[in-house]
């Protein structure tokens, strides 16, 4: 199977068997291997005390993009270290747009950084991920 194939494959399989992202609204713009794109609306539910949007939110679709970017060559990926930096504040009506984009992989490592903007072109996050590469292959079928 073509790297590509393979990539949107499994990105296709996590995401459907995802209830949290699904939950989130997250949509697949597009992915290659080695990187996502996701985005998805904020909606009121998600805000904080401060009726800004709680981090955590702006965190898991980060989060996402890691998962999905970080599986996407084929072999299962896990997260062992995670940051974000959060830079702008988000609110209800917005739509987040993550990308992630690998920075460095061996055999068992690979880091990825992952840039959240909102619908303005704004950076509104950074985000860092380090994921341990298992060595378990994706079963597609």
């Amino acid at each position: 199977m073509e790297p590509q194939e393979l990539a949107a494959r499994i990105v296709a399989r996590m995401m459907e068997h995802d209830a949290f992202s699904q939950w989130l609204g997250i949509t697949v713009v597009s992915v290659t291997p080695g990187s996502c794109e996701l985005k998805m609306s904020v909606r009121e539910e998600m805000n904080n005390g401060f009726r800004i949007t709680h981090g955590g939110i702006t965190y898991c679709l980060a989060d996402s993009a890691l998962a999905f970017a970080s599986n996407s060559h084929g072999s299962h990926a896990v997260s062992i270290e995670t940051s974000i930096s959060h830079v702008k504040p988000v609110r209800s009506g917005d739509v987040l747009t993550a990308k992630a984009e690998e920075l460095s992989r061996s055999n068992r490592i690979a880091v990825y950084h992952i840039a959240v903007t909102n619908q303005e072109g704004s950076t509104v996050a950074l985000f860092k991920g380090t994921v341990f590469r298992t060595g378990k292959e994706w079963e597609l079928g």
